[in-house]
This record gives C-alpha cells, sequence and structure tokens, in this order.
C-alpha cells in the first residue's frame, strides 16, 4: 500500500488559486481523482494490464447488455464519437475481452460480445479495486467510514 495511505497528508496537494489555499470543491475533487486513480493504478499493476476508464466502461456496458451490440448503440450508450468506440472495441478485441460478431439480421452489419476472458477480467478487476478500496477506508475506524459513506451519499444525491 502507498505510505501516503497512513498519514493525514494528500498524496497530491490541493491547488491553490493564485497562491491562496484551495478552495473546498477543488480539494473534493482532486482528493475523489486522486483515491479512485490510486485504486485503479493498483488494481492495473497486480493485474499486470493497465486498463482505461474508457475501455472498463465499454467492458461494463456489454457485460450488462442482454445481446451483442453493434459499434453505433455503444457509442450511444457510451456518449462518444463512433471512431472512439471502434479503437476502444479494436483495443479490447486484441486483449481477447471482446469479440466480433456477424449480425444475423443484417449481413452487413458487425455486432461486439464480451468473451469469457473479458468477464474473467472484469470479476477480477472488480475484486482488486474492492481490495484497495478497503485497503483505503482500514485507515478509519469503523465510527469514521460510516460518517465518510453517509456524507458521501449525501453528496451523491445533490
Amino acid at each position: 500500500m502507498d505510505a501516503h495511505l497512513h498519514d493525514d497528508t494528500p498524496a497530491v496537494p490541493p491547488t491553490a488559486g493564485a497562491g491562496g489555499p484551495a478552495s473546498p470543491s477543488e480539494e473534493f475533487l482532486e482528493l475523489l481523482h486522486d483515491v479512485l486513480r490510486s485504486v485503479r493504478r493498483e488494481a492495473s499493476t497486480v493485474l499486470g494490464h493497465d486498463i482505461t476508464p474508457g475501455q472498463l466502461r465499454l467492458l461494463r456496458t456489454l457485460d450488462r447488455c442482454d445481446r451483442p451490440r453493434r459499434l453505433g448503440e455503444l457509442a450511444d450508450v457510451l456518449d462518444v464519437a463512433p471512431r472512439s468506440i471502434t479503437s476502444k472495441v479494436d483495443q479490447a478485441e486484441e486483449d481477447g475481452w471482446v469479440r466480433r460478431v456477424p449480425d444475423p439480421a443484417d449481413r452487413r452489419a458487425t455486432l461486439v460480445e464480451l468473451t469469457d476472458a473479458g468477464r474473467e477480467q472484469l470479476a477480477r478487476l472488480s475484486d482488486r479495486r474492492q481490495e484497495g478500496a478497503r485497503a483505503r477506508l482500514d485507515v478509519l475506524t469503523p465510527d469514521e467510514q460510516e460518517q465518510l459513506l453517509g456524507l458521501l451519499r449525501r453528496v451523491a444525491r445533490g
């Protein structure tokens, strides 16, 4: 585990605007980003493959689908440009996590589906991220953990 997780010093110092202290919103965003990035990096390092947030979203989306999807459908769901989804699918296919299959309803179209290796990668990554999150929460007492989660739930609800 990273040494900075054992003290009260943030891994990334808050950005100060014009030489002054960071606003609470700036610090909040930076701390959230730092925690999520470190959990993701740690999981990727342990698994031996760095997966980008975009690739992870693609795999999670396909995992939730009830059937293989066209590239255009995936681009719409992920709110990305069609050329962007093509490169994400190309990389995921190269990694063995997805495969392209012919669309039985339209011979000209191709569908994308998650492979068993893709499902296994998602499960391993989820397990590692859970471990990383638990390790970060373990620096807090059970009461502090509940307080943090309660506050984050309020913030998430807006």
